[in-house]
């Protein structure tokens, strides 16, 4: 997308970061209105959490396209491509697509400013330019993943006919809130009167503050444990085989190439919305449908195997909720023991607990830069991790140095290598393997 004389307007877009993050549904409503409210003419399957709502959404957007619906997926943030963000049917924005669209976007954010309305931020243009995007190519049906929180998240502005809140954790406290209620009540801020909201997995406190939240506006409750059994029956660090039921129907043996054990519980929220979805439609989707589309579903940097030998895993876990699901798919796969980290994070994440939940499982640890502002430098990442146990936590002075350590060791002692710690270095190293 970085191509073909596009430049100028890009860095223009990734310019309105400068902007910050505004929470409130104001500005992107002015913005949608300015276009002519394209958002009106779809719906959307809304999907918060803190973890497992970029899996969930893409397993729903799956499923939808194994039903024959041609289904809208918005996703962030993006790994490599910007136009990673907006597909249909499985396939990115084209960028005469997108440098279209964004002219319009831009054009009707600088009539607004001239009225005296703030600049759109990074956020609400990019969601703007998808709502106009799905508008223009038909789309009735989209998935549509929440940046941050819920409740003032620009895409809470979108029409929703199912609303789903996955695991909630601890992390955006700055924005959110620093207790699981808090936080769980602004995710439970895209339930909307009426339509149904599917909670999946998470803490007694969070699901209590959701359940309260979605009684007071009238949103029909489904718990996914209740409406989706799950058992996982076999894997490895490649796939696993999965038995997926519902109080109506067995839809039998699923096996992903999604390979981590923490996708169980995704793969119980994602059936329990789509089935939800389904009577809000008045459709009984096919077993087949959705075992296939289940199967299809695939997603980078989350227990990606990069490579077998040594085994070398990409993951996009930041937080400590997603550390411990981090170990538990490592033990899952019977590769826990002496794992060779290369971690890179964020300075606003918390790299004590993250590193503390991973520790009992690595020996060793190479500790990089991302390409990010907020990177934390590699020494006071390693001194983080030297504090949470691992007394081998190297500081690197580039993202290559570190991988090739370790994977070096990695080999030489037949261990795994495992890549984590923030999304942004998820995208280096993939940026990396595909230069």
């Amino acid at each position: 997308m970085e191509t073909n004389g596009r430049n100028e307007r890009l860095e223009r877009l990734y310019a309105r970061r400068t902007f910050g993050i505004k929470p409130g549904l104001d500005e992107i409503r002015a913005l949608l209105r300015e276009l002519g409210d394209p958002q009106e003419s779809f719906r959307v399957l809304h999907v918060a959490g803190t973890d497992g709502k970029g899996s969930v959404s893409t397993m729903l957007a799956s499923v939808l396209r194994a039903a024959g619906l041609r289904a809208g997926l918005y996703t962030s943030p993006h790994l490599v491509r910007l136009s990673e963000r907006f597909r249909i049917d499985g396939a990115e924005i084209s960028d005469d697509a997108f440098f279209t669209l964004l002219d319009e976007v831009e054009a009707a954010a600088a009539r607004l400013v001239a009225r005296g309305l703030p600049e759109p931020t990074f956020f609400e243009t990019t969601t703007a330019l998808c709502a106009l995007w799905f508008a223009r190519e038909g789309v009735k049906l989209a998935v549509a993943e929440v940046g941050m929180g819920g409740r003032l998240d620009a895409t809470n502005a979108f029409l929703p006919a199912v609303c789903v809140v996955t695991r909630i954790g601890m992390d955006h406290m700055q924005y959110l809130g620093d207790t699981i209620e808090a936080i769980a009540s602004e995710k439970a801020g895209i339930a909307k009167p009426g339509v149904p909201i599917v909670l999946g997995a998470m803490p007694d406190e969070a699901r209590a503050a959701i359940l309260a939240r979605a009684r007071e506006i009238g949103a029909p409750a489904v718990l996914a444990e209740e409406a989706c059994a799950v058992r996982r029956v076999s894997g490895d660090l490649l796939s696993q085989k999965l038995s997926v039921s519902t109080p109506d129907r067995d839809l039998g043996a699923v096996k992903m190439r999604l390979a981590a054990s923490y996708q169980v519980e995704n793969v119980a929220t994602a059936v329990a919305a789509v089935e939800t979805l389904g009577r809000v439609l008045g459709i009984e989707w096919p077993a087949k449908a959705i075992a296939s589309g289940l199967a299809a579903a695939e997603l980078p940097a989350r227990f990606q195997l990069l490579s077998e030998d040594p085994a070398t895993i990409l993951d996009g876990g930041h937080n400590p909720c997603a550390a411990e699901a981090l170990v538990g798919a490592l033990r899952a796969a019977k590769a826990a023991h002496g794992v060779r980290l290369v971690c890179g994070m964020c300075a606003d994440k918390d790299p004590a607990v993250f590193l503390r939940v991973l520790a009992p499982v690595v020996g060793k640890a190479w500790c990089v830069p991302i390409t990010n502002p907020r990177g934390l430098p590699p020494e006071k990442l390693a001194a983080f991790a030297r504090g949470a146990g691992l007394r081998e936590a190297r500081a690197c002075a580039s993202l290559a140095e570190g991988l090739a350590a370790a994977r070096a060791d990695a080999k030489e002692a037949g261990r795994p290598v495992l890549v984590c710690g923030s999304l942004f270095l998820a995208g280096d190293v993939l940026a990396s393997a595909c230069g």
